[in-house]
């Protein structure tokens, strides 16, 4: 009897601490959970996939397929929440990250101990980049950051390091051209002197911002490959090999010698056509002067002449009696 008490009041007791106690769970402000039932994630209802959320248009068409997960309830902050002895509970931070973009999650001494990484860029020059990448885990696709994927900070990265170096390697700068007041013609023409602006390192250097919004770009299918949002990606560092450091030092002071030389030569042709425009408007609007008196007398003289024919003759008597009160001599002809 003794016995059977005891065996009662231990599966009350292990009944308590397993079900009641151990089944109690609370989720922090900064995580997002989710409950697998044997195992199996919770689904919201409906059998709804990822293809069905926002996140999934920047996936391009092939990728639809591969890249369907379902979507599944998740548990937002707050507590207490309680669970069976067979559900267990996945927790996940979405606070937002921020790590080394040469940082290697498997091998953490790579890229100079994550400090600078490397890209070949298009004429062949072995580059260093530096920067930072925010990212946080997308509470919209749980189920590939939990499930879908073993490791998804290694293939964000890999995909994000995989893009850099494609970019780095086909990168080419917008071609410079000449602003459209001075262009006579009506389209830009491309700058003398632009073809010194087509080293590598030089274009990527001066078109940073532009890198920075095409990695953005390519970065907005990250959520739903991988769960997990690429805040932004900031690339703040571009060194050339130090073996090419003072060759390149002294291509960009001769490019900037020639630049300015350009500029300077481009100032004073465009101050030309301007003094060249100005001076013929001038001469236009004093001719017109000129005329319009000539043209409002032939006028006159065309309405006296419809008049009658002794009005014309008449004007012209009185011209040259006005003539003569201002004339000091006068020759008069003598008729035949």
């Amino acid at each position: 009897m003794l016995i059977l008490v005891g065996v009662v009041v231990g599966l009350a007791a292990w009944f308590v601490i397993r079900v009641v106690l151990l089944g109690v769970y609370t989720v922090d402000q900064n995580e997002r959970a989710v409950k697998t039932r044997f195992g199996r994630a919770l689904r919201v209802p409906g059998a709804k996939t990822t293809l069905d959320d926002t996140i999934a248009e920047f996936l391009r068409p092939e990728e639809r397929s591969r890249y369907s997960y379902p979507q599944v309830r998740v548990i937002p902050p707050g507590g207490p929440y309680f669970k069976m002895p067979w559900e267990k509970i996945r927790k996940v931070s979405i606070a937002t990250m921020t790590v080394n973009m040469a940082h290697d999650f498997e091998n953490p001494s790579a890229n100079e101990n994550g400090t600078r990484l490397e890209a070949v860029t298009k004429d062949q020059l072995n580059t260093g980049l530096t920067g930072e990448i925010r990212y946080r885990v997308s509470e919209a696709n749980l189920y590939a950051f939990l499930f879908g994927i073993k490791k998804p900070f290694v293939h964000v990265m890999a995909y994000f390091v995989s893009v850099l170096r494609q970019r780095i390697a086909n990168f080419e700068a917008k071609p410079v051209s000449v602003s459209p007041a001075a262009d006579t013609t009506g389209t830009a023409a491309p700058i003398a002197g632009g073809e010194m602006t087509g080293i590598s390192i030089n274009d990527l250097r001066k078109n940073l911002r532009d890198l920075n919004e095409y990695m953005d770009q390519e970065s907005r299918s990250a959520p739903a490959r991988y769960g997990v949002i690429l805040d932004a990606s900031l690339i703040t560092g571009i060194d050339p090999p130090p073996e090419v450091e003072s060759a390149l030092a002294a291509i960009n002071t001769a490019h900037n010698q020639v630049s300015s030389d350009i500029s300077l030569a481009q100032a004073a042709a465009d101050q030309r056509v301007v003094q060249s425009r100005r001076a013929v408007e001038i001469e236009t609007l004093r001719a017109q002067a000129e005329v319009e008196p000539v043209k409002s007398l032939a006028a006159e003289l065309a309405d006296l002449h419809r008049a009658g024919p002794n009005v014309l003759g008449a004007y012209m008597r009185n011209v040259r009696l006005a003539l003569y009160d201002k004339a000091q001599q006068i020759y008069m002809g003598t008729g035949q």
